[in-house]
């Protein structure tokens, strides 16, 4: 049988797609057009002449500095994350006792606590650590603030894995820790996923820790580096959209290799 277009479905689709793509569109043309050209002509028609220089001006301006703090600071809190989580997780998982419950709980009231909530006693605790305009000072709470959500994903991943196996690797006399490193985090490549990419994206995206604990020009990461494109003149559009376009370009790259794990660890099978 054949069946019937579905024209209300199609329409809205289209609709759906102009929402998504003018944006897009914006976004990526304004990077390519001069600030001149952007104030006559307006953000939708197609510049005449395409330039890179706005991405020059970007890294001339600093951004480059910008970008490499926050790539400083994501890298090292998803490796805080990897270090501390897949043991955390496997040991949520793999114990049986009523105490690990109670921690395992308490734990993630975490997940219930804003940042904001205690950006002022955060803010005390790294001044008295002497952490205060460092980049570990934005470091150490970003990854504080990623473990409640991160343990969460994992140990779900992990008890995807079916006590047979445990049983096998027991059988063949392999140690916790073999046990660990050739069958949990082969099997768990799906929650490991969606773990580097939660914490990436906090840490790339990251503005009030770096707002507070920050101030100086060597310490400042993209979020905050946007704001030099806005002076008492006015906002150089083009050129904040241009390092708009820069500071997706990481997270995205990350996303493209890490989407498929990622969807099965969201859906909680990392683990089949």
């Amino acid at each position: 049988m054949r069946r019937r277009p579905n024209y209300p479905a199609g329409l809205g689709s289209l609709v759906w797609l102009f929402l998504v793509g003018l944006p897009l569109y914006v976004l990526l043309i304004s990077t390519f057009r001069t600030t001149s050209n952007y104030s006559s002509q307006g953000p939708l028609t197609f510049p005449s002449q395409l330039t890179l220089q706005n991405y020059l001006n970007d890294f001339s301006n600093g951004f480059g500095q910008d970008f490499l703090n926050t790539l400083i600071v994501t890298v090292s809190v998803v490796a805080i994350v990897l270090l501390v989580v897949p043991p955390l997780a496997y040991a949520i998982v793999r114990a049986r006792g009523r105490r690990i419950t109670i921690v395992f709980r308490v734990f993630l009231l975490g997940l219930a606590i804003p940042a904001q909530a205690v950006i002022v006693p955060m803010f005390y605790v790294i001044s008295q650590a002497g952490l205060y305009d460092h980049l570990i000072g934005i470091i150490l709470p970003t990854a504080a603030f990623c473990l409640p959500v991160c343990t969460l994903v994992l140990t779900g991943s992990m008890r995807d894995i079916t006590p047979d196996l445990y049983e096998a690797m027991a059988m063949d006399g392999a140690s916790p820790w073999r046990v660990f490193l050739q069958l949990v985090l082969p099997l768990s490549r799906g929650g490991l996923s969606s773990v580097v990419v939660f914490a990436a994206l906090q840490a790339w995206n990251g503005f009030l820790f770096p707002l507070i604990l920050t101030q100086s020009d060597s310490t400042k990461v993209i979020t905050l580096g946007l704001y030099n494109f806005q002076t008492e003149h006015g906002v150089d559009v083009p050129g904040l959209l241009s390092a708009v376009v820069l500071s997706m370009l990481p997270i995205f790259i990350v996303y493209l290799f890490a989407r498929r794990a990622l969807v099965q660890g969201l859906m909680g099978v990392g683990g089949k």
